[in-house]
């Protein structure tokens, strides 16, 4: 739809502007002075390259996973090193009719490229993922060792109190030689008196 165009008012306007009467669309942003207007939404830009098709970033992350962790074991290595023995057995012992890589053996080249190329952006994500797993980890552990560390200075504290004010409070032994030193001196008195 084209945008809004002035026209003249050419019967008594007096040269005055007026606006054709429509409806307002997202590629109809600009105002009558030729400014953008901010209550409008942007025209949509037209795409140079298709829209991509969507996928499962989680899903992916974990297939690559599966995928780095399978390419990292014993396993694998023997089933490659089987596939590629194999392989050149046949182009090699194979009658030449039935070949389908000989000596140069180029498809080969290529399937390994193929493969390695496939291989190592998989096992970069694998690895991204664990960091940001092991980023999360130790930021959990960082919280819990804050939390142990704020619990532990609360208990000393509170300890320290306990012992400040224990000082004060008379103890078992205290009181015992209190009464021993109560009971000596009134039995002294009672002494002197029987003395006299």
């Amino acid at each position: 739809m084209p945008a809004e165009r002035p026209e003249r008012d050419g019967g008594g306007g007096g040269g005055r502007e007026r606006a054709k009467a429509g409806p307002v669309s997202g590629a109809t942003a600009l105002s009558r002075g030729g400014r953008l207007r901010l209550d409008q939404p942007r025209p949509r830009r037209p795409r140079l390259l298709p829209e991509l098709p969507q996928y499962d970033a989680e899903a992916f992350g974990r297939l690559s996973e599966r995928v780095a962790r399978f390419l990292g074991t014993g396993r694998f290595i023997v089933w490659m090193t089987l596939v590629i023995i194999v392989w050149l057995a046949w182009n090699i012992l194979a009658p030449a009719a039935l070949r389908f890589d000989p000596y140069p053996f180029i498809f080969l080249t290529l399937m390994l490229s193929l493969q390695a190329s496939y291989a190592a952006p998989l096992i970069l994500l694998a690895q991204n993922r664990q960091d940001d797993r092991d980023r999360v980890t130790q930021e959990q552990e960082r919280k819990q060792n804050e939390r142990s560390m704020a619990d532990t200075e609360y208990l000393t504290r509170e300890i320290a109190a306990l012992r400040m004010g224990l000082g004060e409070v008379a103890t078992r032994d205290w009181i015992r030689s209190e009464l021993q030193d109560l009971v000596r001196d009134l039995a002294e008195p009672a002494g002197e008196e029987s003395e006299r």
